[in-house]
């Protein structure tokens, strides 16, 4: 077995966020490299990244950490999803917890009722009290776009606003 990983600070806001975790590497010849995290809860977590890329997460017997019952498997798209999902943005919990600010990405699909038309058709600053500040396409970025701005499927706007002002934005632009 590998020598334990270096212990390392979570990203902080603040006091806030900051906790550690202490995680193991063993090396699987032949398949890859399990990397384990021992919760403070006392279960442990286990995730096999395999050398063709795939990420393997063996679900633990919760009475018996040694015995694997169940796993899941995850492309490499699906892994840096989870990734990303997992990961604190220590930015966005500051202003929430500060300024009660948010801020999101909220993207815009086929189906939603303003694609292809403008930013001004939505009057989201009106009706929510929340801003469009940028609009993010394929690789570039539209900061403060105009009133005539024409959305496009695929899209991503950044939002900011409250909580309820984002929601709300977000429910038009989905069409939810």
């Amino acid at each position: 077995m590998a020598p334990p990983l270096p212990r390392h600070a979570a990203l902080a806001a603040g006091d806030v966020m900051q906790s550690y975790a202490r995680t193991r590497q063993t090396r699987l010849p032949g398949l890859g490299t399990k990397y384990e995290l021992d919760t403070e809860a006392g279960r442990r977590l286990s995730i096999v990244v395999r050398t063709d890329g795939q990420r393997v997460l063996p679900l633990h017997d919760p009475e018996d950490e040694d015995n694997c019952s169940d796993a899941a498997a995850l492309t490499t798209t699906e892994a840096a999803t989870l990734a990303k999902l997992l990961t604190p943005d220590p930015v966005r919990l500051r202003h929430q917890l500060e300024l009660d600010l948010v801020t999101e990405h909220i993207e815009v699909t086929k189906r939603s009722p303003y694609a292809g038309r403008t930013l001004g058709a939505t009057q989201a600053r009106t009706r929510t009290g929340a801003s469009i500040v940028a609009v993010l396409r394929r690789t570039d970025a539209v900061p403060s776009p105009t009133p005539d701005f024409r959305f496009a499927a695929g899209d991503v706007l950044v939002v900011v606003g409250t909580r309820e002002g984002v929601d709300g934005v977000a429910e038009l632009i989905t069409g939810g």
